[in-house]
């Protein structure tokens, strides 16, 4: 984790003042980085029987569709309000910057699956809280959360539910 560490880029300020951004692009840049972060988190997941990745909009769609194809399972994209096509779930949330909404597609997970939800960091929980709850609304017989980057001082693991198993990793 060390080598990926040295990949990530802090940007002060962004998207507001106060904000320390996490920027994980300079880690996707670069192949072994992207490779070990695929690797690690396909490792995570290998015999757990997942049969969909659910990767969050907009990073959470690199480090989720690698993970899925790694493990053999399908993706799902969670998105803002408008971007999907079909039926969807909606689900708005507070965000350490403001507000929010995301949607998922209505037929996206059944009750056979076994989910990975996946987000490049985890600040305040939010985004996760929202989208595990869409998911669970539907039914699936497991879910877990997965992140590249969890910031420990902003309590975000505690916004999620007591029973989500939750891995990061880095943990900052």
């Amino acid at each position: 984790m060390e080598y990926i560490k040295r990949h990530i880029r802090d940007v002060q300020d962004f998207p507001q003042k106060g904000v320390l951004f996490k920027d994980l692009t300079t880690a996707f840049k670069d192949p072994r980085a992207l490779h070990i972060i695929g690797w690690d988190l396909a490792q995570l997941y290998r015999d757990k029987g997942v049969t969909k990745v659910v990767g969050i909009e907009s990073r959470g769609f690199i480090g989720g569709s690698i993970l899925a194809f790694e493990i053999g399972a399908g993706f799902v994209p969670v998105r803002k309000p408008g971007k999907l096509p079909a039926d969807t779930l909606q689900a708005s949330y507070d965000k350490e910057y403001g507000k929010d909404t995301i949607e998922i597609h209505r037929d996206a997970i059944t009750p056979d699956d076994i989910v990975v939800i996946h987000d490049d960091v985890l600040a305040t929980g939010g985004t996760m809280r929202a989208a595990y709850d869409l998911v669970k609304s539907m039914n699936p017989k497991k879910v877990y959360v997965n992140f590249i980057i969890e910031l420990t001082a902003l309590g975000g693991r505690d916004r999620l539910p007591a029973d989500a198993e939750v891995t990061s990793l880095i943990k900052y």
